[in-house]
């Protein structure tokens, strides 16, 4: 059950996706004087080394961020207004200009967040969660951050609908184990029943698995029953579906399996700017991390 670790992913494809969605919503949220609050349910260690044993054994970085920033500079391509923030934010948390250390979702989310805004993590797994509580500590952010250390689906419950009736909910499990694609369902419904107002998004893989076509269906039959609208976007960086991000590894000295191909984010009451900035961003990430000729994105949106 706690085999998944994100140290091994920390910087792909996949991050540069679902980071670059969460700094535009984030960043958007705080256009509203009214304090809102930014709820992550898989929330992971916080931060990551890229000169971890973990991340140079996966070399998914490579494949990502550190990719994206290379083909960037052979090419002489300014990015896009969306893909240049998330760099600059990457590029704070790392002044010395040499790229070590890889933020997670909570601590980019907190790096944009006023002082009346709040954030709420959980993360299950006991060594990522010790190791979160100590990353949010050292922001002494107070009360401003509260860590859970137990299951965010279920967590999520007793946070709905927060104070100010502002909020994000980021979910983006493992999906190591196939009832994590029905969880997000479920957990995305009871949700839009207590605070149908929030703002959603769902990150997962896009993999040979029925449950992994059917998310983003399923996702888009609960907003069109909320009457709520939606943006999907899915980006893949080579041929090849993988049967889990997970297998990157191998096991007992198997080869290593190449890594995750494809993913995607799906956000229900999306800000009304994300659609043309992903419009603007995604092409560029293909063409600076594509590597053959089934790289490409979708992009759809409804209301």
């Amino acid at each position: 059950m706690f085999s998944y670790r994100h140290a091994y992913h920390a910087g792909n494809h996949a991050d540069v996706l679902k980071h670059t969605v969460l700094i535009a919503i984030v960043q958007y949220m705080t256009q509203k004087e009214v304090g809102f609050t930014v709820i992550d349910t898989h929330a992971g260690a916080g931060i990551y080394r890229l000169d971890s044993d973990a991340a140079e054994l996966s070399g998914e970085v490579d494949e990502g961020l550190r990719q994206l920033l290379k083909s960037a500079a052979e090419k002489g391509l300014e990015l896009d207004e969306l893909l240049g923030e998330y760099v600059q934010e990457l590029e704070r948390f790392n002044p010395s200009g040499s790229l070590k250390v890889y933020p997670g979702s909570p601590l980019i989310a907190h790096d944009y967040l006023r002082r009346h805004d709040k954030l709420k993590v959980f993360e299950l797994h006991p060594t990522d969660s010790r190791m979160l509580i100590k990353h949010i500590e050292q922001l002494r952010a107070g009360r401003q951050i509260n860590c859970y250390s137990e299951d965010g689906f279920e967590g999520l419950k007793k946070l709905l609908p927060p104070p100010t009736r502002r909020g994000l909910v980021l979910m983006d499990p493992s999906y190591e184990m196939k009832s994590d694609y029905a969880r997000v369902v479920s957990s995305v419904q009871d949700s839009l029943k207590r605070f149908v107002t929030g703002t959603y998004m769902v990150w997962y893989p896009v993999i040979a698995r029925p449950e992994a076509h059917d998310l983003p269906r399923r996702l888009k039959v609960l907003a069109q029953e909320s009457g709520k609208p939606w943006v999907h976007a899915t980006l893949r960086i080579k041929s090849g579906q993988m049967g889990s991000q997970l297998d990157v590894l191998g096991t007992n000295n198997a080869p290593k399996r190449p890594g995750l191909a494809a993913s995607g984010v799906f956000i229900i009451n999306p800000p009304h700017t994300l659609k043309p900035q992903l419009k603007s961003s995604l092409p560029q990430m293909v063409e600076l991390m594509g590597q053959d000729a089934l790289a490409g994105f979708t992009l759809d949106s409804g209301s």
